[in-house]
Protein backbone atom coordinates (compact mmCIF):
# COMPACT_ATOMS: atom_id res chain seq x y z
CA UNK A 1 0.00 0.00 0.00
CA UNK A 2 1.56 3.71 -1.18
CA UNK A 3 1.29 6.03 1.14
CA UNK A 4 -1.18 7.69 -1.16
CA UNK A 5 -3.70 4.96 -0.67
CA UNK A 6 -2.69 5.06 3.29
CA UNK A 7 -3.30 8.97 3.46
CA UNK A 8 -7.08 8.32 1.20
CA UNK A 9 -8.47 5.57 3.56
CA UNK A 10 -7.03 7.41 6.46
CA UNK A 11 -9.31 10.56 4.99
CA UNK A 12 -12.10 8.45 4.10
CA UNK A 13 -12.36 6.92 7.60
CA UNK A 14 -12.42 10.84 8.71
CA UNK A 15 -14.85 11.90 6.75
CA UNK A 16 -17.11 9.37 7.72
CA UNK A 17 -16.88 9.63 11.07
CA UNK A 18 -17.22 13.44 10.39
CA UNK A 19 -20.69 12.99 8.55
CA UNK A 20 -22.06 10.72 11.21
CA UNK A 21 -21.16 13.28 14.00
CA UNK A 22 -22.69 16.06 11.29
CA UNK A 23 -25.98 14.40 12.22
CA UNK A 24 -25.87 12.93 15.53
CA UNK A 25 -24.66 17.40 16.41
CA UNK A 26 -27.79 18.71 14.43
CA UNK A 27 -31.23 19.72 16.46
CA UNK A 28 -33.11 17.91 13.54
CA UNK A 29 -31.39 14.28 12.87
CA UNK A 30 -34.10 13.40 10.09
CA UNK A 31 -33.93 16.43 8.61
CA UNK A 32 -29.95 16.54 8.71
CA UNK A 33 -30.16 13.15 7.25
CA UNK A 34 -32.23 13.88 4.53
CA UNK A 35 -29.99 16.70 3.43
CA UNK A 36 -27.05 14.45 3.16
CA UNK A 37 -29.00 12.13 0.79
CA UNK A 38 -30.12 14.30 -1.34
CA UNK A 39 -26.67 16.30 -1.77
CA UNK A 40 -25.91 13.19 -2.81
CA UNK A 41 -26.87 14.08 -5.82
CA UNK A 42 -24.95 16.83 -7.63
CA UNK A 43 -21.76 14.37 -6.77
CA UNK A 44 -23.50 11.30 -8.33
CA UNK A 45 -24.40 13.15 -11.58
CA UNK A 46 -20.61 13.96 -11.75
CA UNK A 47 -20.05 10.15 -11.74
CA UNK A 48 -22.65 8.92 -14.19
CA UNK A 49 -21.65 11.25 -16.86
CA UNK A 50 -17.58 10.36 -15.81
CA UNK A 51 -18.37 6.73 -15.99
CA UNK A 52 -19.36 3.56 -18.48
CA UNK A 53 -23.09 2.70 -17.77
CA UNK A 54 -22.71 -0.28 -15.33
CA UNK A 55 -23.79 -4.04 -17.14
CA UNK A 56 -27.25 -4.68 -17.15
CA UNK A 57 -26.62 -7.36 -15.09
CA UNK A 58 -25.75 -5.60 -11.87
CA UNK A 59 -29.28 -3.22 -12.25
CA UNK A 60 -31.21 -5.47 -9.82
CA UNK A 61 -27.92 -4.88 -7.09
CA UNK A 62 -28.13 -1.24 -7.64
CA UNK A 63 -32.34 -1.55 -7.24
CA UNK A 64 -31.59 -3.32 -4.01
CA UNK A 65 -28.59 -1.59 -3.02
CA UNK A 66 -30.32 1.74 -2.95
CA UNK A 67 -33.23 0.03 -0.73
CA UNK A 68 -31.08 -1.29 1.75
CA UNK A 69 -29.08 2.22 1.99
CA UNK A 70 -32.36 3.73 2.61
CA UNK A 71 -33.11 1.49 5.52
CA UNK A 72 -29.68 1.82 6.65
CA UNK A 73 -30.17 5.81 6.70
CA UNK A 74 -33.56 5.61 8.79
CA UNK A 75 -32.44 3.77 11.44
CA UNK A 76 -29.25 5.25 11.51
CA UNK A 77 -31.04 8.82 12.27
CA UNK A 78 -33.23 7.09 15.01
CA UNK A 79 -30.35 5.66 16.70
CA UNK A 80 -28.51 9.27 17.06
CA UNK A 81 -31.89 10.49 18.68
CA UNK A 82 -31.58 8.20 21.35
CA UNK A 83 -27.93 7.54 21.68
CA UNK A 84 -24.22 8.68 21.89
CA UNK A 85 -22.09 8.88 18.83
CA UNK A 86 -19.66 7.09 21.01
CA UNK A 87 -22.09 4.21 21.72
CA UNK A 88 -23.83 4.19 17.88
CA UNK A 89 -21.18 4.52 15.48
CA UNK A 90 -18.99 1.47 17.08
CA UNK A 91 -21.94 -0.43 17.89
CA UNK A 92 -23.53 -0.61 14.05
CA UNK A 93 -19.81 -0.28 12.34
CA UNK A 94 -18.68 -3.23 14.55
CA UNK A 95 -21.43 -5.66 13.73
CA UNK A 96 -21.23 -5.27 10.00
CA UNK A 97 -18.40 -7.76 10.03
CA UNK A 98 -19.82 -10.34 12.23
CA UNK A 99 -22.66 -10.83 10.29
CA UNK A 100 -20.75 -10.28 7.07
CA UNK A 101 -18.42 -13.52 8.32
CA UNK A 102 -21.42 -15.60 8.77
CA UNK A 103 -23.04 -14.70 6.07
CA UNK A 104 -19.84 -16.21 4.24
CA UNK A 105 -19.59 -18.99 6.42
CA UNK A 106 -23.41 -20.54 6.76
CA UNK A 107 -24.48 -19.79 2.68
CA UNK A 108 -21.35 -19.31 0.69
CA UNK A 109 -19.30 -22.29 2.59
CA UNK A 110 -16.29 -19.78 3.03
CA UNK A 111 -13.79 -21.67 5.85
CA UNK A 112 -12.36 -19.21 8.84
CA UNK A 113 -9.36 -18.84 10.04
CA UNK A 114 -7.94 -18.59 13.34
CA UNK A 115 -7.42 -14.76 13.19
CA UNK A 116 -11.15 -13.89 12.35
CA UNK A 117 -12.56 -16.70 14.79
CA UNK A 118 -10.86 -14.66 17.13
CA UNK A 119 -12.18 -11.46 15.28
CA UNK A 120 -15.74 -12.69 16.08
CA UNK A 121 -15.19 -13.27 20.02
CA UNK A 122 -13.33 -10.24 20.61
CA UNK A 123 -15.78 -7.97 18.70
CA UNK A 124 -19.18 -9.98 20.39
CA UNK A 125 -17.54 -9.45 23.69
CA UNK A 126 -17.40 -5.85 22.85
CA UNK A 127 -20.73 -5.63 21.40
CA UNK A 128 -21.90 -7.54 25.02
CA UNK A 129 -20.37 -5.30 26.58
CA UNK A 130 -22.63 -2.24 25.58
CA UNK A 131 -25.43 -4.38 25.36
CA UNK A 132 -25.12 -4.42 29.27
CA UNK A 133 -24.52 -0.57 29.42
CA UNK A 134 -27.11 0.11 27.49
CA UNK A 135 -29.37 -1.93 29.58
CA UNK A 136 -28.27 -0.90 32.88
CA UNK A 137 -29.28 2.56 31.67
CA UNK A 138 -32.12 2.03 30.72
CA UNK A 139 -31.86 3.06 27.15
CA UNK A 140 -31.94 -0.61 25.51
CA UNK A 141 -33.42 1.34 22.33
CA UNK A 142 -30.79 2.71 21.35
CA UNK A 143 -28.93 -0.65 21.44
CA UNK A 144 -31.81 -2.42 19.18
CA UNK A 145 -31.79 0.50 16.62
CA UNK A 146 -27.58 0.55 16.43
CA UNK A 147 -27.51 -3.04 16.37
CA UNK A 148 -30.98 -3.11 12.97
CA UNK A 149 -28.40 -0.26 11.45
CA UNK A 150 -25.71 -2.89 11.96
CA UNK A 151 -27.98 -5.45 10.08
CA UNK A 152 -28.35 -2.88 7.50
CA UNK A 153 -24.70 -2.41 6.96
CA UNK A 154 -23.86 -5.51 6.46
CA UNK A 155 -26.62 -6.17 3.53
CA UNK A 156 -25.80 -3.32 1.46
CA UNK A 157 -21.66 -3.97 2.20
CA UNK A 158 -22.54 -7.42 0.23
CA UNK A 159 -24.85 -6.43 -1.93
CA UNK A 160 -22.64 -3.46 -2.96
CA UNK A 161 -19.46 -5.14 -3.09
CA UNK A 162 -20.77 -7.78 -5.80
CA UNK A 163 -23.02 -5.44 -7.61
CA UNK A 164 -19.93 -3.03 -8.16
CA UNK A 165 -18.15 -6.28 -9.59
CA UNK A 166 -21.01 -6.87 -11.66
CA UNK A 167 -21.06 -3.32 -13.11
CA UNK A 168 -17.37 -3.24 -14.20
CA UNK A 169 -17.65 0.07 -12.82
CA UNK A 170 -17.68 0.80 -8.89
CA UNK A 171 -18.24 4.56 -9.21
CA UNK A 172 -20.95 4.19 -11.93
CA UNK A 173 -22.68 1.34 -9.81
CA UNK A 174 -22.49 4.01 -6.79
CA UNK A 175 -23.21 6.75 -8.53
CA UNK A 176 -26.69 5.72 -9.76
CA UNK A 177 -27.20 3.66 -6.83
CA UNK A 178 -26.79 6.89 -4.89
CA UNK A 179 -29.10 8.59 -7.09
CA UNK A 180 -32.11 5.92 -6.62
CA UNK A 181 -31.53 6.15 -3.36
CA UNK A 182 -31.87 10.14 -2.93
CA UNK A 183 -35.18 9.21 -5.32
CA UNK A 184 -36.75 6.29 -2.58
CA UNK A 185 -36.17 8.70 0.60
CA UNK A 186 -38.00 11.70 -1.26
CA UNK A 187 -40.84 9.45 -2.30
CA UNK A 188 -40.44 8.50 1.89
CA UNK A 189 -40.40 11.76 3.11
CA UNK A 190 -43.13 13.19 1.17
CA UNK A 191 -45.31 10.08 1.96
CA UNK A 192 -44.43 10.12 5.88
CA UNK A 193 -43.19 13.30 6.72
CA UNK A 194 -44.35 15.87 4.09
CA UNK A 195 -43.41 18.83 6.71
CA UNK A 196 -39.68 17.60 6.18
CA UNK A 197 -39.34 18.34 2.97
CA UNK A 198 -41.00 21.76 3.35
CA UNK A 199 -38.61 22.55 6.04
CA UNK A 200 -35.53 21.58 3.76
CA UNK A 201 -34.87 25.71 2.60
CA UNK A 202 -34.15 26.22 6.35
CA UNK A 203 -30.91 23.71 6.31
CA UNK A 204 -27.54 25.69 5.61
CA UNK A 205 -26.67 25.23 2.23
CA UNK A 206 -23.00 24.88 2.77
CA UNK A 207 -23.33 22.13 5.28
CA UNK A 208 -25.75 20.10 3.40
CA UNK A 209 -23.22 20.04 0.54
CA UNK A 210 -19.99 19.65 2.82
CA UNK A 211 -21.72 16.73 4.24
CA UNK A 212 -23.56 15.32 1.22
CA UNK A 213 -19.89 15.46 -0.53
CA UNK A 214 -18.00 13.74 2.56
CA UNK A 215 -20.26 11.34 2.86
CA UNK A 216 -20.15 10.37 -0.67
CA UNK A 217 -16.52 10.37 -1.01
CA UNK A 218 -15.80 8.64 1.83
CA UNK A 219 -17.24 5.68 -0.33
CA UNK A 220 -15.90 6.11 -3.53
CA UNK A 221 -12.38 6.78 -2.04
CA UNK A 222 -12.77 3.09 -0.04
CA UNK A 223 -14.01 1.81 -3.44
CA UNK A 224 -10.78 3.42 -5.37
CA UNK A 225 -8.35 2.14 -2.94
CA UNK A 226 -9.30 -0.96 -3.32
CA UNK A 227 -8.55 -1.09 -7.14
CA UNK A 228 -4.61 -0.42 -5.75
CA UNK A 229 -3.94 -1.93 -2.64
CA UNK A 230 -5.36 -5.25 -1.71
CA UNK A 231 -8.97 -5.19 0.02
CA UNK A 232 -8.10 -6.37 3.50
CA UNK A 233 -5.45 -3.80 4.22
CA UNK A 234 -7.89 -1.12 2.94
CA UNK A 235 -10.67 -2.41 4.85
CA UNK A 236 -8.94 -2.91 7.88
CA UNK A 237 -7.23 0.88 7.75
CA UNK A 238 -11.06 1.88 6.89
CA UNK A 239 -12.20 0.74 10.74
CA UNK A 240 -10.08 3.83 12.10
CA UNK A 241 -13.40 5.34 11.60
CA UNK A 242 -14.86 3.94 14.90
CA UNK A 243 -11.89 6.07 16.77
CA UNK A 244 -11.95 8.91 14.98
CA UNK A 245 -15.89 8.91 15.79
CA UNK A 246 -14.69 8.40 19.64
CA UNK A 247 -12.70 11.22 19.38
CA UNK A 248 -14.81 13.30 17.79
CA UNK A 249 -17.17 12.08 20.69
CA UNK A 250 -14.99 13.31 23.35
CA UNK A 251 -13.57 16.67 22.12
CA UNK A 252 -16.19 18.26 19.66
CA UNK A 253 -19.61 16.83 21.01
CA UNK A 254 -18.38 16.45 24.32
CA UNK A 255 -19.80 13.07 25.49
CA UNK A 256 -19.24 11.47 28.68
CA UNK A 257 -17.12 8.41 27.57
CA UNK A 258 -16.69 5.72 30.78
CA UNK A 259 -13.84 3.60 30.51
CA UNK A 260 -16.22 0.37 30.44
CA UNK A 261 -17.44 2.19 27.01
CA UNK A 262 -13.80 2.64 26.04
CA UNK A 263 -12.90 -0.27 26.92
CA UNK A 264 -16.21 -1.62 24.80
CA UNK A 265 -15.15 0.16 21.80
CA UNK A 266 -11.73 -0.60 21.98
CA UNK A 267 -12.46 -4.20 21.89
CA UNK A 268 -14.79 -3.70 18.73
CA UNK A 269 -12.33 -2.01 16.90
CA UNK A 270 -9.62 -4.62 17.56
CA UNK A 271 -11.65 -7.49 16.38
CA UNK A 272 -12.88 -5.32 13.06
CA UNK A 273 -9.37 -5.00 12.44
CA UNK A 274 -8.40 -8.22 13.19
CA UNK A 275 -11.87 -9.52 10.84
CA UNK A 276 -10.40 -7.58 7.77
CA UNK A 277 -6.95 -8.72 7.99
CA UNK A 278 -8.08 -12.18 8.93
CA UNK A 279 -9.14 -12.40 5.27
Amino acid sequence: MTLTVFFAVLCSALLHAGWNSFVKGSARKDLATFSLVLAHVPIAVIGVVASPLPDAASFAYVLVGALLHVGYQLFLMRSYMHGDLSQIYPLARGLSPVLITLVSLVFLKVHLGPIELAAIAIIAIGIAMQAKSAWHSRNSQSFILAFVTGCFIAGYSLVDGTGARIAGTALGFYSWLSILNAIFMLAYMAITKPALIRALPGVSLVNAILGGAGSFCAYAIVIWACTQAPIALVSALRESSILFAILIARFVLKEQITRHRMLAVSLIATGVVLSRLGH
